[in-house]
């Protein structure tokens, strides 16, 4: 599918910003829509249902949070990616959770944000893995049946847990997921005392992975706040 069949909603009250971020999405052939508080994002999400949708969470009515809010009770899975000034990694938590797919921080860059688009997109194109497809990205293929996972042909030795792990991220490649949304999946409750048995078993996979420190060549680890499977 090509870009200009992507229709990207931009809600953002700093005027330089929206129009900038518009321009390198038009420029890369996105559809373009704006809004510049909260109301007005909500009136175009509910007139032109958006595939994506970009917002700062300081708008001058409401957070940005209550828009995130408003789409997903409407139970529309069009990813939101967050764009903000607000470093701190509670914000970030609180927006993943609500249920934002990315978060970057202001200052950004081009070539981030043009590829933190990409990802979530892919997401909508390719929907989430189910059991009975093979997930691959970069030589690693994980076949949900048989509960394998290979590494450029080589079987790779993961406990179950290990597995379900590694299972329930490319399920969701490309997103971000924080460390409750990983625990509740994993283990089936939000005990957040269990972020330390997560972290174990994220680096004992990491490194049956090949991962060698300071590398991600499979999981990108977002500090503070969970951890992302890259999908390219």
């Amino acid at each position: 599918m090509s870009n200009n069949k992507y229709k990207v909603l931009i809600v953002d009250d700093e005027a330089n910003i929206c129009s900038f971020i518009a321009a390198i999405l038009e420029s890369n052939g996105y559809q373009v829509l704006t809004a510049g508080t909260c109301l007005q994002g909500r009136l175009v999400f509910s007139t032109h249902n958006p595939d994506l949708i970009v917002l700062d969470l300081g708008l001058p009515d409401e957070d940005g949070s209550a828009l995130i809010r408003t789409v997903r009770e409407a139970g529309c899975a069009a990813p939101i990616l967050v764009l903000s000034a607000r470093s701190d990694e509670s914000e970030k938590i609180a927006a993943l959770d609500l249920g934002a797919n990315d978060y970057i921080t202001k200052p950004f860059g081009t070539g981030e944000l043009l590829a933190r688009v990409r990802a979530a997109l892919r997401t909508v194109r390719t929907g989430a893995a189910t059991p009975g497809e093979v997930f691959h990205v970069r030589g690693l293929t994980i076949n949900y049946d048989a509960r394998t996972v290979t590494l450029d042909g080589e079987e790779v030795r993961l406990t179950q847990t290990e597995f379900n792990i590694v299972a329930l991220m490319a399920q969701h490649a490309g997103k971000v997921m924080t460390y409750s949304a990983l625990i509740q999946g994993v283990w089936g409750t939000s005990d957040t005392g269990s972020i330390k048995k997560l972290q174990v078993n994220m680096a004992n996979i990491r490194k049956k992975l090949g991962a060698r420190p300071g590398e991600n060549p499979y999981i990108l680890n977002e500090l503070g706040v969970g951890y992302r499977m890259y999908s390219e």
